[in-house]
């Protein structure tokens, strides 16, 4: 993602962001998730705690769990059965 203008509101001082768009802002999710996602390398594998600490660079709310869930339900990244690993799906780049 090239353009970050639509996610100025939600990045602080240290270009992290500081907190997540509601619900009702499902296409500024959206955004974020798939910015999120491009900080991962297409065809490597990531543990849990690997996924945790790239998201940990980018966002300063302490939540990377959530960002992790969110970003496997939006299909941006698949992990095995048990969670073990991480990687980013085919189709993102």
């Amino acid at each position: 993602m090239k353009d970050n203008t639509a996610l100025q509101g939600y990045l602080n001082e240290n270009g992290k962001f500081h907190s997540f768009p509601g619900k009702r802002q499902k296409k500024k999710q959206a955004l974020i998730l798939q910015y999120l996602a491009s900080k991962f390398e297409v065809g490597k594998k990531y543990s849990e705690q690997e996924v945790n600490d790239i998201l940990n660079e980018y966002h300063s709310f302490n939540d990377p769990a959530t960002l992790r869930r969110l970003m496997f339900g939006s299909r941006l990244i698949n992990r095995t059965l048990d969670g073990r690993e991480y990687w980013l799906s085919p189709h993102i780049e």
